[in-house]
């Protein structure tokens, strides 16, 4: 019998909320959850969702998985080692043209709009995927999605202790269109069930863009610190940021934030677009209320990748 959706990482951040949108609206009988550890199965059975084991990196349990599906949820793997994420992503791609996969959902990243020329490294593994399933002839959409609101910790590098901010020269230049993940999971599962959008690059994101500077002020406005900005060279920015890093973060991430940042200052994620408004029936919140929602819910708010000591 076929099976209308199948969602992968279903116990991850983003894939975990658009499971629960799909719980909320849907018959369960339509979609599977997944998860690459078969243990998870029964977090999902308790519930009545029916479980299916998506591993990337054993091709044996995709084409399991990926059996009579209609429409296969594609969460783009989280590891930064590209050439893992290469041989993972084609792992998925080479099971659902196999299967016969019907039509499938890529999560990308907006680095760059609708433009392809991004020199992010991060950005280039979603066009390494996005030319995979082009190539497949498989039906797809490739949904760019903007960077999280909830992330922006990250991005800045930023904890409750932290009193100066070292960026790479220019990296208080540029904005990003920060978007939450929550209304990105919305959006995500509403753009499926609605269909459409056949072999397309789509860009969600809410309406307003932020610089690193304005951030910084609501910062201070909302918790009372005194945050400072200082720009640096880009060696220095790594080496100042690997040694003192609170949370554990190796030396090579802050090498792949120096290109992130030359993006951003180049514009690479500031792109905005009205899809997201129009798939969710509403404006998404912006990036400056989103921010400022985190920190007055939440003082010392922190997001988890932060601190590498503890994923």
């Amino acid at each position: 019998m076929p099976l209308k959706y199948l969602l992968t990482g279903s116990t991850g951040g983003l894939g975990a909320q658009i499971l629960n949108y799909f719980t909320a609206n849907l018959p369960t009988s339509t979609f599977a959850a997944s998860s690459s550890n078969p243990s998870n199965s029964s977090k999902f059975t308790s519930q009545g969702i029916q479980f299916r084991t998506v591993n990337y990196d054993d091709p044996s349990t995709l084409e399991d998985a990926f059996q009579d599906v209609e429409n296969l949820l594609f969460v783009s793997t989280n590891t930064f080692d590209v050439e893992r994420r290469r041989r993972q992503h084609q792992n998925v791609v080479d099971a659902a043209r196999k299967l016969g996969v019907k039509h499938v959902w890529y999560t990308s990243l907006a680095f760059g709009g609708f433009e392809s020329n991004s020199k992010a490294s991060v950005q280039q593994a979603h066009y390494m995927t996005e030319e995979m399933l082009k190539i497949s002839g498989i039906t797809y959409t490739s949904i760019r999605e903007g960077v999280y609101t909830e992330a922006f910790p990250l991005f800045l590098n930023w904890y409750p202790s932290t009193k100066i901010l070292y960026l790479p020269s220019g990296g208080s230049t540029g904005k990003i269109a920060f978007t939450l993940r929550s209304e990105l999971a919305e959006a995500t599962a509403k753009l499926m069930v609605t269909g459409g959008h056949e072999n397309e690059i789509v860009l969600l994101t809410a309406g307003e863009s932020i610089s690193v500077s304005e951030i910084v002020e609501i910062i201070n406005q909302i918790t009372g610190r005194e945050v400072k900005i200082e720009l640096v060279e880009p060696e220095t920015y790594v080496r100042v940021n690997a040694e003192g890093d609170e949370g554990g973060k190796a030396e090579a991430f802050f090498r792949k934030l120096v290109g992130w940042f030359e993006g951003i200052a180049r514009g690479e994620l500031e792109s905005t677009h009205g899809l997201m408004a129009e798939v969710l029936g509403r404006e998404p919140v912006g990036a400056k209320r989103g921010i400022e929602e985190l920190l007055e819910g939440e003082r010392d708010y922190t997001w988890h990748q932060n601190y590498a000591k503890r994923l």
